[in-house]
């Protein structure tokens, strides 16, 4: 039976066995547990212990040049070491000359908790959450939902003598409630991030779901068309996040992006006159996430050459003006400008503080938008996204909510909604719903654009 060493001594072994000019390590212990429900029943728990690491070998010639050959393991057989560490080297040997070699990063200084014990869950971090659900299971409505916890401990080691270590909590909770049948089915869904499930208020989110169901009593059909929107804290995210993810510099120089302009980059570009900062914090509070780069592989976001450069706080837009893209040290180099990490979090802030409930009192006409899905890439030229509604579109009418109405398609660019925003609200901590299995980490307001396209009725439910 194969003994799992500590994962420290997995980077250790690999580094001293390595023949490469260079090396990094990394290895990732993962503790999972999760819970489901379903039809005011709960269905399935279960918790899970999983290790991946990566060997990351690379060579350099006289004239500079750097070749990378990387090999991803989930063995915990202390044997097989060696021959990852001889696969990565093979593989950087025949590979091409890396476009991002750049010196490794070093430090003498150890990770005074390298030999510590990973961090660690199981099914017990539901206690509360079980027992606040179970309430909620007497009610009328049928519930659905999962709820997920993942802790994860990165190790990250280098042959320059690099040694860092993060543990990562990751949580999430969603519920789905149900009223009715067939044509007067009425459905809606809520959410919440959080890193150990001490902060969920599952009351809280019950009494809005029933909120929201209740709305559905009435039941109103609209053509597509451009409606007055509110958007809660949740839409904003997926939106913000789906634009994070395209603000890399090097495809904003090279006029690959809707961040490109003639000449240069869209930096410095004012969106809107209200102050809206979107920035990325591995320090924001509740919201902390790895603040050192660990990545087993080069992208146009991150690059190998950056494991265990510090990851601070990002300010993407500033005040209303793009302020930052991503760039990994060698396209900071070559663009002249400093190098920046993406981040794992994202917070809009510099709203008026206002509440949905009060932006909805101020609403004439309009629609609140509750959750989005399906959401993909229509034109990368101007960051035009589509995708549908799902579980709860509501109508406004002179202050309050007064029916749910049919799903739509969608078409829209976040650039082009923070240009048009009208109103922000108060920042809150929220839960993307299309993005939650990526991206957990997130704090918005609610949005009021004048003008959202929605571009064709759906028959989603």
């Amino acid at each position: 039976m194969t003994t799992l060493i500590p994962a420290g001594e997995v980077v250790e072994r690999a580094l001293a066995l390595s023949q490469a000019d260079e090396a990094i390590v990394l290895v990732t212990d993962s503790h999972d547990a999760s819970l489901r429900w379903a039809g005011n029943s709960m269905t399935t728990n279960g918790s899970s212990v999983s290790r991946g690491w990566s060997v990351v070998s690379i060579f350099r010639d006289e004239a500079g040049a750097a070749r990378v050959g990387t090999i991803g393991s989930t063995s915990v057989d202390p044997a097989e070491i060696e021959a990852v560490v001889r696969k990565s080297e093979t593989a950087a040997r025949t590979a091409e000359p890396a476009r991002d070699a750049m010196p490794l990063l070093d430090s003498d200084v150890p990770a005074d908790d390298w030999a510590t014990a990973p961090g660690s869950t199981d099914i017990e971090v539901f206690t509360d959450l079980a027992r606040d659900l179970s309430a909620g299971f007497d009610g009328g409505d049928r519930l659905y939902g999962f709820a997920h916890h993942t802790v994860q401990t990165i190790w990250l080691g280098s042959s320059t003598g690099l040694r860092r270590r993060f543990v990562q909590p990751t949580g999430s909770v969603e519920i789905n409630g149900k009223r009715g049948t067939g044509t007067d089915l009425a459905s809606a869904w809520v959410g919440v991030g959080t890193a150990d499930f001490t902060d969920v208020d599952v009351p809280g989110l019950l009494t809005e779901l029933s909120r929201r169901l209740d709305w559905a009593k009435r039941k109103v059909e609209l053509p597509a068309g451009r409606y007055e929107t509110l958007m809660p804290p949740s839409t904003v995210a997926d939106l913000m996040i789906y634009m994070h993810w395209e603000m890399e510099g090097r495809g904003a120089h090279e006029g690959h992006t809707a961040f490109s302009r003639a000449g240069g980059t869209r930096i410095g570009e004012r969106l809107t006159d209200i102050p809206l900062t979107l920035h990325s914090d591995p320090k924001a509070t509740g919201l902390e996430y790895c603040p050192f780069v660990a990545t087993s592989s080069s992208s146009q976001a991150v690059s190998v050459f950056d494991n265990g450069m510090s990851a601070d706080r990002v300010d993407w837009v500033r005040e209303g003006v793009i302020q930052s893209l991503v760039y990994p040290r060698a396209a900071a180099a070559e663009f002249g400008t400093a190098p920046t990490v993406p981040g794992d979090n994202l917070l809009l802030t510099g709203g008026s503080g206002a509440t949905l409930d009060e932006m909805i009192a101020r609403t004439e006409r309009g629609l609140l938008l509750t959750t989005l899905w399906y959401i993909r890439e229509v034109d990368p030229a101007s960051l035009l996204l589509t995708g549908l509604t799902r579980d709860g579109v509501y109508l406004v009418e002179n202050g309050e909510v007064t029916a749910a109405v049919n799903n739509f398609r969608f078409n829209e660019s976040p650039l082009d909604l923070l240009r048009r925003v009208t109103e922000a609200g108060a920042t809150q901590v929220t839960l993307p719903r299309e993005w939650k299995d990526w991206f957990t980490r997130t704090a918005m307001p609610p949005l009021r654009i004048p003008d959202f396209h929605m571009s064709s009725v759906s028959q989603a439910t």
